[in-house]
């Protein structure tokens, strides 16, 4: 196999650098036999961004207060008109006027508000992390370039993390709260010492890493769940990382640092509090909805949680009968994480620098939708992006243990020639099924190379020649991760590497190849693999079992060895299976593995 070098469009959309230039005006070009109605010409605006070429200052609108910092930055280069508290109503209406919009986490920016813009609105940035207010779609469909400040803030919620973690254990809050009220309680409120006790990190990024350079200045021992976190990073902060099972149940002290994703939400409930050592201490300042609170409350009330400290809470603010907040044991602050002076000025300047790259036609890394590509381009791979993405994600729930992702390699075998096959979109997309199911990052091609650097991912391409026409872009996509250990064990080559391997068949991404084993599989819905005995009845048995519980199997396949030796069986299904279901079919005595995978 030949390494690849990574070929580019003859007219790139744009560059994969963490800043690239782009022109005052870039666009698709389209056959002479492709019409669009009036509506599809609308639709088609999404395949055009156009930086002002004019000589007038553009507009900036902050909506919600902003740093002097940061409104500095912005008025040497535009003109800036801070309205704060506007009613949407009123944002719809000044926003016609605008090319750029800042906002908060205040400000709701939805589709109308894109629509309401007449395509002039080309960039809004928001000021913090999150972009839950903003829509995205909305604004790809109509050339806008959504931006965010993700690092300013790292340092305050770490700060914050630490100081929920000191008054937790020596009941800070509760003691306050007994001296105001005239007691003088000095026996009720004997706390714990944080020295020599073990600190569960759960989430390693950013402000995870910076608990835990602090707590170890503590003197605790500090331990870390993070699949994605680099252990050698780890090992300089002198942190252990480990498993999801072993951080909680050896942890005095957990700490939260993940994002709020479908894999998150709910992380810490009934079933993950029985396994924590009794008298555990929790801090989030993360996410609310990572905690079951009402599983927290019981958790408090039979002891296996002594005390909690949250910043952050499933709804803010929670309502003021809300028994976890009331409940003598917790500590809570009102979202506080990101409030310091210093955090605040830094979100601004951040902000400000990006929504200012931004109009002057540069893309920054703190993007956060998906850029332009020509409409020929997406035509011709979108089953294969498809395809990409559902591979990485496969592949990512596959690997267990604590050592993390690091090196991850993607063979193209196809007939076209390598000035012929644009891969950057493709490795962006199995980057994004990597990374994306437990980060908060929006994974796209802008930024797809500088999120995996981040992480400490390394993505390598092969390009695999093959004869024949090249009327298709590509024959298969193979993913490779190496030195992890893998949930299934037939998932892994003969090399030690967890290996998928997919190709689009009639248009629909297939799943072909898992280790050494050959299936075919429609990558639709969820997958449930089983390493088996090969002998007959074992469609039936496991097709039994699903069909008792009214589960649809949409494809089954099996690839095998030799016959009567070991096979593997991919069942696809369009319902998610129940733990007793899935159990049962652990439990047939000929299979000797399984794994349920979500797409």
């Amino acid at each position: 196999m030949a390494s690849l070098k990574t070929p580019t469009l003859k007219n790139p959309s744009l560059s994969l650098s963490s800043k690239s230039r782009l022109p005052s005006a870039f666009s698709a070009t389209f056959p002479n036999s492709v019409r669009f109605s009036p509506s599809q010409s609308q639709q088609r605006r999404f395949l055009i961004i156009t930086a002002s070429a004019t000589s007038n200052k553009p507009t900036v609108l902050v909506a919600e207060k902003l740093g002097e910092a940061g409104l500095k930055l912005l008025q040497e280069f535009a003109n800036v008109d801070c309205s704060y508290n506007l009613s949407p109503e009123e944002l719809c209406t000044k926003i016609s006027l605008c090319d750029a919009l800042i906002v908060r986490s205040g400000t709701t920016v939805n589709r109308q508000v894109f629509e309401s813009s007449g395509g002039r609105l080309k960039v809004v940035g928001r000021a913090g992390v999150g972009i839950d207010n903003v829509d995205l779609a909305a604004a790809t469909e109509h050339g806008c370039l959504v931006v965010n400040a993700p690092t300013a803030n790292t340092v305050a919620a770490a700060e914050h993390g630490i100081a929920l973690l000191a008054a937790m254990a020596r009941n800070v809050a509760q003691a306050d709260a007994s001296v105001k009220a005239g007691k003088w309680q000095r026996n009720k409120y004997v706390g714990v010492s944080l020295v020599g006790k073990t600190l569960a990190v759960l989430g390693f990024g950013k402000v995870g890493s910076e608990v835990a350079r602090r707590a170890k200045g503590l003197g605790m021992h500090v331990i870390a769940h993070d699949p994605y976190a680099p252990a050698d990073r780890a090992r300089a902060i002198g942190v252990d990382l480990v498993s999801f099972e072993e951080a909680i149940a050896t942890a005095d002290f957990i700490s939260l640092h993940m994002p709020l994703t479908p894999a998150t939400n709910k992380m810490l409930n009934d079933e993950t509090f029985a396994k924590m050592k009794k008298g555990v201490r929790i801090v989030n300042v993360a996410r609310g909805g990572v905690i079951d609170e009402e599983a927290l409350v019981r958790a408090l009330d039979a002891g296996i949680v002594a005390q909690a400290a949250l910043d952050v809470f499933t709804e803010e603010p929670p309502k003021q009968d809300s028994k976890l907040v009331q409940h003598e044991g917790v500590t809570v602050t009102p979202h506080l994480g990101a409030s310091t002076v210093e955090a605040q000025e830094g979100v601004a300047i951040e902000i400000a620098e990006a929504v200012v790259g931004a109009l002057k036609g540069e893309l920054a890394a703190t993007a956060v939708n998906a850029p332009m590509v020509p409409a020929e381009v997406l035509t011709e791979l979108k089953p294969y992006v498809e395809l990409a993405e559902k591979l990485g994600r496969l592949a990512v729930q596959l690997v267990t243990g604590g050592s993390g992702v690091k090196s991850v390699k993607v063979s193209y075998a196809s007939s076209r020639a390598t000035d012929d096959l644009d891969t950057r979109l493709l490795r962006a997309m199995i980057t994004k099924g990597i990374i994306e199911p437990i980060s908060n990052v929006f994974v796209n091609l802008v930024n797809a190379d500088y999120t995996a650097k981040q992480r400490g991912l390394r993505i390598t391409e092969e390009r695999v020649h093959l004869d024949g026409s090249p009327e298709s872009p590509l024959e298969s996509i193979q993913v490779q991760i190496a030195n992890v250990e893998s949930k299934f064990a037939s998932a892994m080559s003969e090399t030690g590497e967890i290996k998928v391997e997919g190709r689009v068949k009639d248009g629909i991404p297939h799943l072909t190849k898992v280790g050494s084993f050959e299936v075919d599989v429609s990558l639709e819905g969820s997958i449930i693999l089983c390493r088996q005995v090969d002998q007959p009845g074992m469609i039936g048995t496991v097709g039994s079992i699903l069909g008792e519980e009214n589960v649809n199997v949409s494809f089954m396949s099996v690839g095998r060895i030799a016959p009567r030796k070991h096979a593997v069986m991919a069942i696809g299904v369009d319902e998610q299976p129940s733990k007793e279901s899935l159990k049962r079919i652990g439990e047939v005595p000929a299979i000797e593995e399984f794994v349920f995978l979500k797409l």
